[in-house]
């Protein structure tokens, strides 16, 4: 994709704000807490329809408005896209792509590709496997638009089987076990279809990561993603009748997709345990550029790319490393710090309070 332009009315910190955008690379410089991210934040929801500091729509308008307005333009292989999203304090944002109101947002996605790298990515190393499962799950969507579908499914069928099993309170007669047998037979085919996605992806995306962090952390590492759910061998409407007394004991479904966890390996060992912070957040940054590169292969042309504070925690060889691996195609970035030494950026950007100005182009 590229951006040409973007425009904010009471957006967080901008009251006001119009940009136009080069191809290339453009930086945005600024002390912390200046705005800067409230920029890329913009960006990425005009695309994605959320915000990916996980902020709800109040958060976003800024203060004294009852409602904020993005809007872009670009083009995606070929087609012009004007993007335009009112977005109130609460309730759902209104959005037209090309002057049409917009019905779902995975159709937008499949019209237009953006990939986010911020701060928080280094706890899709750290954290907790829900946070790997959104990852893995998100970047499906990404490769293979339709699969939303699947995703919001397997939402709704897990909160329908749970319902019932809290309903039996850890008893089960016929009528229970006979609904309990189509909430299975639905979980298992939804679950199925996620988790075969899920090992297509991983299977995909591991040459890509594996090169990404050689490239960033400049050493002959060896990286791994591994997804291996307990379910795959026998089946998941199997593994469903296998737990179905648990599963009434406790309330709730124990196995399936939504339990899974993919390991990521460094050198033979999970990053989550031993790797460095530095490591692991040379790890978070070659997730997401694996994933943009896959991306690119796909689908003919590259997703732009968002960088928040993204020299943060990493030492100057590896920020050094970074700009050499920045891919084709249109990027932003944001940082607090100076500019490595022999960075050539189309457009340099100055954040301060309430507007962002131009230093160079």
């Amino acid at each position: 994709m590229r951006l040409r332009t973007i425009s904010l009315r009471d957006f967080r910190s901008y009251p006001e704000l119009d940009l136009e955008f080069p191809d290339g690379l453009t930086c945005v410089i600024g002390e912390n807490g200046i705005g800067k991210t409230n920029l890329l934040e913009a960006i990425g929801y005009l695309i994605h329809l959320k915000s990916f500091r996980a902020a709800d729509n109040a958060a976003m308008v800024a203060l004294g408005s009852d409602r904020a307005i993005v809007r872009g333009e670009g083009a995606s292989k070929g087609r012009e896209l004007l993007i335009e999203a009112e977005v109130p304090r609460s309730g759902r944002a209104r959005v037209q792509v090309n002057r049409q109101r917009l019905q779902r947002a995975a159709d937008l996605a499949a019209a237009a590709r953006i990939s986010v790298f911020a701060p928080d990515d280094l706890a899709t190393i750290k954290g907790s496997p829900g946070l790997r499962r959104d990852f893995l799950d998100d970047s499906v969507v990404a490769l293979w638009p339709r699969q939303d579908d699947t995703r919001r499914t397997l939402v709704q069928v897990l909160r329908q089987r749970n319902a019932l099993l809290r309903q039996r309170g850890g008893r089960l007669d016929a009528d229970g076990a006979m609904m309990l047998d189509i909430w299975d037979e639905r979980l298992a085919a939804a679950g199925e279809a996620m988790g075969n996605a899920r090992l297509s992806l991983v299977q995909d995306l591991a040459p890509y990561v594996n090169a990404a962090y050689r490239q960033l952390s400049r050493r002959d590492d060896r990286v791994s993603l591994q997804y291996q759910p307990v379910w795959f061998a026998d089946g998941l409407e199997a593994a469903l009748q296998n737990t179905r007394k648990e599963d009434l004991r406790r309330g709730a479904s124990l196995v399936g997709p939504h339990r899974d966890d993919v390991v990521v390996m460094l050198n033979g060992a999970p990053s989550r345990t031993h790797a460095s912070q530095g490591e692991q957040r040379t790890m978070a940054l070659a997730l997401r550029l694996g994933v943009h590169l896959l991306l690119t292969e796909r689908h003919g042309e590259p997703p732009l790319l968002l960088l928040d504070d993204v020299f943060s925690e990493l030492d100057r060889f590896r920020t050094a490393a970074l700009f050499e691996a920045l891919p084709v195609g249109q990027a932003l970035l944001t940082t607090a710090v100076a500019l490595p030494v022999g960075a050539d950026p189309a457009m340099v950007l100055e954040a301060t309070p309430g507007t962002v100005t131009t230093v160079r182009e």
